[in-house]
Order: structure tokens, then sequence, then C-alpha cells
């Protein structure tokens, strides 16, 4: 680590799917390089996350008022534009980083600030390696997001906190509307949410349990036995009159295979999910008849900023204000973190972790947070879980909805040749 005093400008850019409070972060990486201007000269952001760096589709957030940038902090989903774009090794494709560093040197871009989940993480590390392969200097700084909440060492990821919020007012709301109706109509309702290997986003269906909800959670970390999971159902039905189901998109059978696999693959070559909820609701009307109804949350749970927690919304801006720190403290490679101290009171602190360690490592549900049957939440659970969707911060509203900001991303003139991906 070396701290650097020579003026360089910053590039940000978001990545992979984007959250409520994904904006947080950029409110607080550009606010904070506004505030040393002696050490950072503009700041752009890429249209479109690393592909805006590849073919030089920059923004001038200096073109922003500072209001504008506020605004950020209450606006959901990516204000600069998003991609699922994963670089590949500078083995298998140096054109692309050739190609980065021409960018960077013609707009004099010597801080990268990448915001995503997983795969972020593993680009970011790889632009980091960018100083010694290739003779440029550049101190590239991840700014964790993730709805998965899936990403090691930290204690949890921006984004995460308000898409549990969402899931366990929308489970508590339904349920109550399934417990009205269930001696004459709908018995069991499922809502599947997002979670492709890791079962946190589920989880938080489970915390509806202590306003007398039954709740079954299907987890990605437990293989799907459909015996066992249509005995808990009826056992609870019997019990109660109605429950509710949350399933994970991730849910599995033991041979590896989704529920909701659709034989399709995304843009990092993962399996395309998506229909959990209906496969589970039709197995049990097929074995025990009762009516149901199903929904799936998808965008829905991670774009719901007028219900963010307000935990989530802080720790989001706190990181991306930490990452252009680190950055002016000759950081590079590094991912800043929330390091959690206690649960009650919820205290923390910002740490940071190597991107070495970060990168391609998926943090899963441990088996301490999951009931011994497989379909619930344990209290240490329950404990984690409570502070991270606490307190409300809601956005402003006008007649009805929220006032959500749309920046006006002014592009930079380009400098260089045309670029193909």
């Amino acid at each position: 680590m070396a701290t650097t005093t020579q003026k360089m400008n910053a590039f940000y850019a978001q990545s992979g799917g984007v959250t409520a409070v994904i904006n947080a972060s950029a409110c607080g990486v550009i606010e904070t390089a506004r505030r040393h201007k002696d050490r950072i000269g503009r700041v752009y952001a890429g249209r479109n996350g690393i592909i805006g760096a590849l073919t030089e589709d920059l923004i001038d957030t200096g073109k922003e008022s500072a209001s504008a940038i506020a605004a950020l902090r209450s606006t959901p989903s990516g204000a600069f534009g998003s991609c699922r774009f994963k670089l590949k090794s500078l083995e298998a494709n140096r054109r692309e980083y050739e190609r980065l560093i021409e960018v960077f040197k013609a707009h004099g871009i010597g801080y990268f600030f990448y915001n995503g989940g997983g795969d972020s993480a593993d680009t970011c590390f790889k632009v980091s390696q960018l100083s010694k392969a290739m003779g440029y200097p550049i101190q590239a700084i991840h700014v964790p997001k993730t709805v998965d909440n899936d990403l090691p060492i930290t204690d949890c990821c921006p984004g995460f906190g308000s898409v549990a919020k969402y899931v366990a007012v929308s489970a508590l709301e339904a349920s109550f509307d399934v417990r009205s109706m269930a001696r004459t109509s709908t018995k069991v309702f499922v809502l599947e949410v997002m979670g492709r290997h890791a079962g946190w986003i589920a989880a938080a269906g489970g915390l509806i349990e202590d306003q007398g909800i039954p709740v079954v959670i299907l987890f990605p970390e437990i293989v799907f036995d459909e015996a066992k999971f249509i005995a808990r159902v009826d056992a609870l039905v019997r019990e109660h009159g109605y429950c509710t189901v949350v399933v994970s998109e991730g849910a599995h059978h033991a041979d590896g295979s989704f529920l909701a696999e659709q034989g399709t693959k995304d843009a990092f070559g993962h399996a395309q999910l998506g229909g959990a909820a209906p496969v589970v609701a039709n197995m049990v009307k097929q074995a025990l008849g009762h009516k149901f109804h199903w929904a799936v949350a998808d965008y829905l749970q991670r774009a719901a900023r007028h219900i963010a927690s307000a935990t989530d919304v802080k720790q989001a801006y706190e990181l991306g204000v930490r990452a252009v720190e680190l950055a002016l403290k000759g950081h590079n490679a590094v991912m800043p973190t929330i390091d959690r101290l206690s649960d009650a009171p919820y205290r923390y602190r910002i740490g940071m972790a190597p991107l070495a360690n970060v990168a391609n490592v998926e943090k899963f549900m441990p088996r301490d947070f999951i009931t011994k049957d497989g379909f619930g939440i344990t209290d240490k659970c329950k404990r984690y879980l409570r502070p991270l969707i606490r307190g409300e911060d809601y956005p402003k509203y006008k007649d009805g909805l929220p006032l959500y900001t749309t920046l006006k991303n002014v592009a930079v003139a380009k400098k260089l040749a045309a670029f193909e991906l």
C-alpha cells in the first residue's frame, strides 16, 4: 500500500442485478470524491457498468447538481445503468484489458470503483492487477452489493436488508389475507424469492412466525424432499387451517436439478431460474387438494425502495464513502466490509477485506441458522436478521408516488476509436 498524492480521475460503475440501495452507495462514492477535489479530479460513471469503460461510454457526474446526487440515496435501481458482463482472464482476453488501459489513460483515470456482487468482485480483482501486469497505475476498490447476501467476510451485503424487509412484510400481509379466507377458499400461499445457491432471502420469511404465522421455507442449502415437504404442509394446515410457503428460486432436488430450472442460461452461464412457486403449489394441490395461490417476488423485491430498511440504506452509503477513503489511503484490490460487533444493541464497524479472498467465493446459510427439520429458521438466525431489516427510510412523496430522481447522464466526449465487444 502506497499513498499517492497525484490527482487522478475516478471511474465508478454498477454491475449485476440492481437493488433498492445501490444508488445510495453511488451517492456515497460521488459525494466523498467531491469532498476530495485536491486528490480526485472528475468522477466518471460507466454507462451500463464495465461495458461503459470498454466502449468509452462514460458519464460525467460533475454535470449533476449536489441535490441530484443526494437524491440518489433514496432512488432505487441503477442510476447509470448496470450490466451482466464478466471479464475473462488476462491470458484469455488480453484485448479487453488493453482497451481498459487505453480508456483509463485517455481520461486520466486512476481510481476504479466497481459496485456489485460476486462476479463483480472478480472483475474488480482482475482490473486491480493491471498495474502489475500492464504497467498502468490503477487502484481498484470493490463496493459490495448483492440482494443474495452471499459475499464472504462481510457480515451482510447492501441490498439484502431491504429485500429481506420486503419479503418479510409481503409474506406477513399475504398470510393475513390467506388466514381470513382459509375456511372456504385458499389454504396455501406460495411466495418465490431470489437466491440461487444461498437461502438468505427466503430465511427472512421466517421472521413472520413471531406473529403466529405458520411458515414453511425451502432453502437451496437443504435438498428438497417432496414427501417431507407435503407432510409438513399437511400438518400445518390441519393445525392452523392454512400456511405460507416461502421458496428460494435455488431450491433443488437431490440430483442437483432446480425446481425452477428452465433449461436456459444467463449471461454468466448460470442456469436461468424462475418458476419454483407454481411447481411447489401444484405439488400441494395434487397431494392434498388444497386451493392455493402463488406469487413470484422477482424485480419487486429488489426494487422496493419505498419500504427499504433504514439500516441497509445507511450501510450502503457508508460503504461507498469508505471505498473512496480506502483508495485515497493507497489501498488496491480490497473491499470495505461490515463487521458485526453485537446483535442487541446492534453495533458494527466498517472493515476491509482483500479481493483475493472475496472473488468467486459464496457465503451460504450456516446450518445452525436453519431448524433441524430444514423448514424454518432458528432463533440465532432471527437475531442475525432483525437488525438488518430494522428502521424505515421513506423517500419523499408527491401526488401519492415516491419522488425518485433521473440523472441527466451527460456523455463524456470520446477520444478513441470504436471498440466492438
